[in-house]
């Protein structure tokens, strides 16, 4: 089973000095992350849908065996019923699509208001999704526990694995690939550049079930959130290493060179 770890964004001051130079400007702070880890969910995309053009420097400002995870804007998830969210949802896709080989899984993440009353609608939603991209959809509502997984299994979509601030679920394979996200909780710490407390015992009850899937599933995602420990950067460091993972080789070279905001 092959691994990939990123962080949820990349682009944190806060990081500046821990693990971005401090002399880095911000433009310069994909490519410096690309060139240490090889993936990345990008929660820009959630705030509003970027034009191609953005999708495409981004590509060209990575290595290329660099990988994006695009979260679907909250317009298709959060301000409008599935059956209405079709049509921002796939032209965000075809913009998406201008990351080429670069562009991993696509994140749908409804909110805790989005219940299984919509399993219908959500259904004929999906099935208007091209079967050329890998989705990922993660659940906030009790009431999807027991129907999600053979409504994404049917589809070869992937449902999220994912900890806030409760234990966690068991994760369950409904695709060729798994997709984790371990969140936390929002605004819990007041600096974002150290770990505030050690998450080893709680990463390795993630290593131990991830390992015992690994015949089920090919690769495995996991994004790490700054809410999570404190620190995402270290977190995804410290999981690499529980799970005997090797340290990341840095790149020779980028596709291009290009600013992430010229």
């Amino acid at each position: 089973m092959e691994y990939r770890l990123g962080t949820m964004g990349f682009g944190y001051r806060a990081w500046s000095g821990a693990f971005y130079p401090s002399s880095l400007p911000a433009s310069k702070y994909l490519e410096h992350y690309s060139r240490r880890m090889d993936s990345v969910e990008l929660d820009t995309t959630f705030h509003a849908a970027p034009p191609p053009e953005r999708f495409e420097k981004w590509r060209d400002t990575v290595p290329e065996t660099f990988r994006f995870c695009v979260k679907a804007p909250k317009t298709v998830t959060h301000e409008v019923s599935p059956q209405h969210g079709i049509t921002p949802m796939l032209d965000f896709i075809r913009s998406a699509r201008h990351l080429g080989s670069k562009l991993a899984v696509i994140l749908l993440q409804y909110p805790p208001t989005f219940t299984a009353h919509e399993l219908p609608a959500l259904a004929g939603f999906l099935d208007r999704l091209p079967t050329d991209v890998r989705f990922a959809v993660e659940f906030r509502h009790a009431s999807w526990i027991d129907v999600a997984p053979r409504l994404l299994s049917e589809r070869g979509m992937a449902l999220v694995c994912a900890e806030y601030e409760a234990p966690p679920l068991e994760p369950v394979a409904t695709a060729s690939f798994l997709y984790v996200r371990l969140i936390g909780v929002h605004d819990r710490y007041p600096e974002m550049n150290r770990e505030s407390f050690d998450p080893t015992p709680r990463l390795q009850w993630w290593v131990e079930r991830l390992s015992a899937m690994r015949d089920t599933v090919q690769t495995t995602w996991v994004m790490f959130n700054n809410d999570y420990a404190g620190y995402a950067i270290a977190t995804a460091g410290r999981f690499r290493k529980l799970a005997g993972l090797p340290e990341p080789v840095e790149p020779t070279e980028t596709s291009q060179q290009l600013s992430l905001f010229d």
